[in-house]
């Protein structure tokens, strides 16, 4: 005979367990269609919070963040005895924080940056598709949308370095 971990179901997970609440983006990771999209949705809040400190008290909160992702993540997962579970959406919170990192606070590069990140995390250009499938844990749902993150942040701040 095995150990077995119980499995919860999703919405005990998002909404009864700490860990839970926030790898589910604060229950917007329960959305029944595009749960990725709608978790994307949900870091602006947190990131027009973040627009407003220095970029390096910025920085350091996202390397934090990408480190708490790894055990949220991790746990969501075993909670719900499922790898990269869709509604999992701390990951996609900060690959949109990497995306818009020294950017300026305005609507259009907001909006440009949220459909960037959205682009390379659905598309999952080499190596993203491969850390996908190949890296495990919670640091294998966080590494993926890191990557997006990084490739849509080339191209924002790049864009704007040449309109600005």
């Amino acid at each position: 005979m095995t150990d077995s971990i119980p499995v919860m179901t999703t919405k005990q997970v998002a909404l009864k367990t700490p860990s839970g609440f926030l790898a589910f983006g604060f229950g917007s990771g329960l959305a029944p269609v595009a749960p990725g999209t709608f978790g994307t949705l949900a870091a602006i809040p947190p990131y027009l919070m973040l627009a407003q400190l220095s970029w390096a008290v910025y920085a350091v909160l996202v390397v934090v963040a990408f480190f708490v992702g790894i055990y949220l993540c991790n746990q969501a997962s075993k909670n719900l005895g499922v790898h990269d579970h869709g509604g999992i959406v701390w990951d996609e919170f900060v690959g949109l924080w990497i995306t818009l990192f020294m950017v300026p606070l305005q609507w259009h590069w907001l909006l440009l940056g949220f459909g960037l990140f959205r682009f390379f995390d659905v598309l999952k250009p080499f190596p993203i598709k491969w850390l996908d499938k190949k890296v495990a844990g919670g640091f294998g749902v966080m590494i993926d949308d890191v990557i997006a993150g990084l490739f849509a942040w080339v191209i924002l701040f790049s864009i704007v370095s040449w309109v600005q």
